[in-house]
């Protein structure tokens, strides 16, 4: 052998050497290779001849890496170390390009979305607001009355099977302890095969009462409703309120992702009407092109997630709408149901299930887990529900606030940020009287100012009137009115882009001082980056494969970079933090036309650019429409700023410090997916001293932009999960929790989850 062929080997191999010790990537590689080593060791049993195909097949799995790795054409060197990163200080925010066709003054349209966010009259009983979710570090650190059962079960086979069980304090309106968490509890927090109890309970928000929409009275914050008894939210037969399926996640910094929800389902695309984008196919608004002249237009804004976002609430009688759980009734406040049946005509099943928070089956695909939905009638039903016309337009809710003060009910700090030059204070509210007048300081002219109206008949049949006929078989409303999704989404949007923490101890580090972190955070700063795997799904200045940024490097979908290399959608993983029958998150599918949330499945099925509107990425080997897509059970990885704040944890809520975070990780997570880290004690602090350096103290002190109007919370109800007192009308008298204005320079050091 010439001496050219071994110093070349001998390169070959210490690249290599390199690549699998040294790069994030490669001892992400490394250790999957490990941990599949040890289980075709177990599946053998150790016999002889089964222990040489073993170590026959150790031989054939590291080649298969190093010639997956050759073909990735990844880039090897010696001393090659992971990625640099720069301070997020350095990402542009994302924003649609074409958003001056729309928004006319970006200062207005932010000042419209901070009012209507905090605004506690947008909710059906006039105490619900957006920020009623996320008021504590762009999440929600309430304790009571904040569990919900595991309702987003289904069954192997994919049929609906809601477990309506409260495991956790046996009953709502429960004050959650320390103890109770984490919800999977071992006797050995390294071990993942010491289970002492399971449960599958969720830890998330509280919202509405169970009720029926009856009308919008004017002038008043609280719409007329009638109260539905709650065969779930109760205590001893009176209503409570319902906590919503899945954990609340922080809004800060939620501008950089791509996709938004826990499964994606608010898509980058904005239609203008719901989360939908491109899914549904018949979203329009309305455009004067001159006072007179009015026309219905269908629009699209990239990079608009968060305005997709921003309408599911609206839409969710766990969250902000009186609506009726069974969903046979869409009250005018959002909207008529427009479509070509009765709506009363719609068969219901399973009425324990709010439709807009789960969502039903496609075909099965193969090597697929069935999803979600047993019933085309179940199908029709969500579909209608949730706009399947583009028609379920928050419309009355328009009609509402064009009365009422903004920020009636809720003081304003005179040193508001955004807000403080029109507070009132000490008076509630701003001094604009109304809120058509912020929309069209706000938006474009187009989109407002027209003297026809939009006439909606019993039938869902729009026409174009210049006046009211004054029946009862009609509904009519203003051009801004009939828009209101669209200033609403928008707003909102451009608020929370304002949300951006990026003065962390981490991205002055990064910054180049380096005493910004201690020495521990700088060791866990390398754990996370190495040995942890952290960097696997939390990758990027802003800490997650689901941002805009990583998406367009790497693409939609993509191939995951072990085992089978099956294709995910870029930034949605399976953890293993629950068995995927208790929530198949990116598995299910939208409510629209029962298209599979996961990009992936889309492309399998041909229907990406219809859907998306752009080709599908061409994957290596190439995506076949028969191999399986890792999409059930996957959820949206989030980033990590302010995470030390924004407890409890995972989709599910069900761990409550960052150790019990750690601890998960450390032993491969509960449910088989990931590989073990092996971390020692000393180590394992370290992590979580790195993770409490990526708190922005303008997010703990409430600093602006961070800084808000007054607001009131509910807080569960007096009494507890044996006994509450009725008001009178079957619900459980409420509890309120006051959040007082803050201005720009901040206030008290925000309590955390439990404290």
């Amino acid at each position: 052998m010439g001496i050219i062929p071994i110093i070349s080997l001998v390169i070959f191999i210490t690249v290599l050497s390199s690549y699998l010790l040294l790069t994030s990537r490669g001892r992400f590689l490394l250790k999957s290779l490990v941990t599949k080593i040890k289980r075709q060791e177990w599946k053998f049993k150790y016999s002889k001849p089964n222990y040489l195909r073993s170590k026959f097949s150790r031989t054939i799995t590291i080649a298969a890496i190093i010639l997956v790795a050759v073909i990735a054409g990844n880039t090897v060197s010696i001393g090659v170390t992971a990625p640099s990163l720069i301070s997020l200080k350095s990402v542009s925010v994302p924003e649609p390009d074409n958003l001056g066709n729309f928004v006319k003054d970006k200062t207005a349209a932010i000042k419209l979305g901070k009012t209507l966010f905090w605004d506690m009259q947008v909710g059906s009983d006039g105490q619900t607001s957006c920020a009623s979710c996320h008021f504590h570090a762009g999440a929600d650190n309430r304790s009571k009355n904040q569990i919900s059962p595991g309702l987003l079960r289904i069954n192997a086979d994919g049929t609906v099977n809601p477990d309506t069980v409260f495991n956790i304090g046996g009953a709502p309106n429960y004050q959650l302890k320390p103890g109770d968490f984490p919800f999977h509890k071992l006797s050995d927090p390294n071990n993942p095969n010491t289970v002492v109890s399971d449960r599958n309970d969720v830890s998330s928000s509280q919202g509405v009462f169970n009720s029926k929409f009856v009308n919008v009275v004017p002038g008043s914050a609280e719409d007329e409703v009638k109260t539905e008894p709650d065969p779930v939210f109760n205590v001893g037969g009176t209503n409570v309120r319902r906590v919503q399926l899945r954990n609340t996640p922080t809004v800060i910094n939620s501008a950089f992702n791509f996709r938004n929800f826990w499964d994606g389902r608010a898509q980058n695309i904005f239609n203008g009407v719901n989360p939908f984008g491109l899914r549904d196919p018949n979203a329009s608004v309305v455009k004067a092109e001159s006072p007179n002249q009015l026309q219905f237009v269908k629009i699209r804004l990239n990079n608009s997630s968060l305005a997709s976002q921003a309408l599911g609430p609206p839409l969710s009688s766990f969250e902000l709408s009186a609506d009726g759980r069974t969903f046979l009734e869409i009250g005018d406040k959002f909207g008529r149901v427009d479509n070509n049946k009765p709506f009363s005509n719609l068969p219901l099943i399973n009425p324990l299930i709010d439709p807009a928070s789960v969502f039903r089956s496609v075909d099965k695909l193969p090597g697929d887990l069935p999803q979600i939905g047993n019933s085309k009638s179940f199908s029709t039903l969500v579909q209608n529900a949730l706009s399947i016309r583009g028609t379920k337009l928050p419309r009355v809710l328009g009609q509402k606030l064009s009365r009422l003060r903004p920020l009636g009910k809720q003081i304003v700090h005179p040193q508001d940020s955004v807000l403080g030059a029109n507070s009132r204070y000490p008076l509630p509210g701003l001094k604009d009287k109304t809120y058509d007048q912020l929309i069209k300081d706000a938006f474009k002219s187009e989109w407002w100012n027209s003297n026809q109206l939009i006439q909606v008949d019993a039938e869902g049949k729009r026409t174009f009137v210049n006046s009211a006929d004054n029946s009862s078989k009609t509904k009519e409303y203003t051009q801004l009115e009939y828009n209101f999704s669209l200033f609403f989404g928008l707003a909102i949007q451009l608020y929370e882009s304002t949300l951006i923490a990026n003065d962390t101890p981490f991205d002055r580090f990064l910054e180049g001082n380096t005493t910004a972190l201690t020495k521990q955070q700088q060791l866990g700063q390398q754990l996370f980056q190495g040995k942890a795997l952290c960097i696997g799904c939390h990758v990027g200045s802003e800490l997650t494969a689901a941002s805009v940024s990583s998406v367009a490097k790497d693409g939609r979908i993509k191939r995951a970079p072990i085992g089978a290399r099956p294709a995910e959608d870029n930034g949605f993983f399976n953890i293993g933090v629950r068995p995927v029958t208790d929530d198949p998150g990116l598995g299910g599918s939208d409510p629209v036309q029962n298209n599979p949330l996961s990009e992936a499945r889309l492309a399998q099925l041909g229907k990406f650019q219809l859907l998306l509107g752009e080709n599908p990425p061409v994957l290596n080997p190439p995506l076949n429409s028969s191999e399986t897509v890792s999409a059930n059970g996957a959820f949206k990885a989030p980033g990590l700023r302010n995470v030390e704040l924004t407890a409890p944890y995972f989709h599910n809520g069900g761990q409550a410090t960052l150790e019990q975070v750690v601890d998960f990780y450390n032993r491969g997570g509960d449910f088989g997916v990931l590989p073990p880290l092996n971390l020692s004690p000393e180590e394992k602090q370290q992590l979580v001293a790195f993770l409490k350096g990526l708190t922005d103290d303008r997010v703990r002190y409430e600093k602006a932009p961070f800084d808000h109007p007054q607001l009131f919370v509910p807080n569960g109800h007096p009494g507890n999960e044996k006994f509450v007192t009725d008001d009178g009308t079957g619900k459980a008298t409420d509890s309120f929790l006051e959040i007082p204005a803050v201005g720009r320079y901040g206030g008290s050091a925000i309590r955390n989850f439990l404290k």
